[in-house]
């Protein structure tokens, strides 16, 4: 099993859970991307293929400075146009050396991983999706058509560019998508209808799921030490409420921490806010509170009372999977459609990020402690995450796949393109 992933926590820490799982039913895992930012996040000894590390020449900027200071549509244009597009254009010479290495019999490439789906086509291998953000699942530019076509567009010539036939969408494999949440959290309304889902409308399924959509839920790994915390000074007495934007906008919150600290001072006879953020923008920290650069999160969520996000895929749904409610300021990209997925799930209050006022974080973390209703749906989503199985049941769909022919070198006459191939 080979594992397409970006250079991104979020996007490969599922992975983690799916492919321990793979290996202890005797199957071997192998991950394929950048590797320099990969290597810290997967378990040691993992066997790492290397495509799309950045170089001088031709670099992608997933998660750079320049995205960080994006918002909204800008964000979104920038996110495809300078990060997922050339991202796969790197990846491609990488992955197909992968594919002809290690020699899979299924592929699972992540939805922000283009290259792995074209080499999979490439190689006539069957391949998942890997959905760890649930935001393209429930058609996320009905609001905003124009984007959605140009997203289409981009995608078009990215397919012709690489030789590929078109007619597809990489995002979307026809045999299998993992979506790592449920609808009881992204809803049921189904993907967009396209010509690929007559069939599955004639079984039944129009205007919802089509079959080889798998709500897996959240899949729970090992992670990186993330050093020490003082778990002692967590105050049985008050209600405990993490605060997190994540790995790639923390350095967004230097607006937003002030706002979480005066809050904070209000809330502090009843409630510990516990800080994950750069020392050099969380300010002075009253004794109130507490703070680290960074958390055991899985390890602390089961002694917390609510969460404060930026509406991360992955924090989100590690939060319910605790029947934890939430407060979620989202920052950008696919953040606000989790956060209105939440709020519309009936689980936490949508804040704003860019203007966020104290008075506004102060009522809606008092809204997520004192009304039972967050609580109550937080905790239906929760079992909905234990009924789906999690890594478990994604093994269980990867094993049914029928496996493709196994590659090796490519055989003279073929004729890949310089794209497909690479150097």
């Amino acid at each position: 099993m080979l594992f397409v992933v970006p250079p991104l926590a979020g996007h490969v820490n599922p992975t983690l859970a799916v492919a321990a799982e793979l290996a202890a039913r005797g199957h071997q895992a192998a991950w394929t991307g950048p590797a320099a930012a990969l290597a810290p996040l997967l378990p040691t000894g993992s066997l790492l293929y290397p495509a799309g590390d950045r170089d001088a020449a031709d670099g992608h900027d997933l998660g750079g400075a320049r995205w960080r200071d994006l918002r909204g549509i800008a964000a979104l244009r920038f996110l495809w146009a300078e990060a997922l597009i050339p991202l796969a254009r790197a990846m491609l010479p990488g992955v197909h050396t992968a594919v002809e290495t290690f020699r899979p019999d299924v592929m699972v490439c992540d939805q922000q991983a283009l290259a792995g789906p074209l080499v999979a086509r490439r190689h006539g291998l069957p391949w998942a999706t890997s959905a760890t953000t649930s935001a393209e699942i429930i058609r996320p530019f009905d609001d905003f058509p124009k984007v959605g076509e140009w997203v289409n567009l981009r995608i078009a010539a990215l397919l012709a560019e690489c030789g590929a036939p078109g007619g597809w969408d990489p995002r979307f494999s026809p045999h299998l998508v993992l979506v790592f949440s449920t609808p009881a959290l992204i809803g049921d309304g189904g993907p967009e209808r396209t010509a690929a889902h007559v069939q599955d409308a004639a079984n039944g399924f129009a205007g919802r799921y089509p079959p080889h959509y798998a709500f897996v839920g959240p899949a729970f790994g090992a992670r990186p030490p993330a050093g020490d915390f003082p778990w002692r000074r967590l105050d049985p007495g008050r209600a405990r409420v993490l605060v997190s934007l994540g790995t790639l906008n923390r350095a967004a919150g230097a607006r937003f921490y002030p706002a979480v600290l005066r809050a904070a001072d209000a809330l502090a006879d009843r409630a510990q806010l516990i800080l994950a953020a750069p020392a050099d923008l969380a300010g002075d920290i009253p004794p109130h509170m507490l703070h680290q650069e960074y958390v055991p999160q899985l390890q602390l969520l089961p002694h917390l009372d609510a969460v404060l996000c930026h509406g991360g895929h992955n924090t989100v749904c590690e939060a319910l999977a605790y029947g934890l409610p939430l407060v979620v300021a989202p920052v950008r990209d696919d953040q606000p459609i989790v956060a209105r997925q939440v709020a519309e799930a009936g689980a936490g209050v949508r804040v704003r990020f860019g203007r966020a006022r104290t008075d506004e974080l102060h009522q809606a973390l008092t809204a997520v402690l004192d009304d039972p209703a967050h609580r109550r749906a937080a905790r239906r989503i929760q079992a909905s995450f234990a009924a789906a199985g999690g890594a478990a049941t994604a093994a269980d769909r990867l094993e049914k796949l029928p496996p493709g022919p196994r590659p090796g070198p490519s055989a003279p006459g073929t004729a890949p393109t310089q794209n497909e191939k690479g150097p």
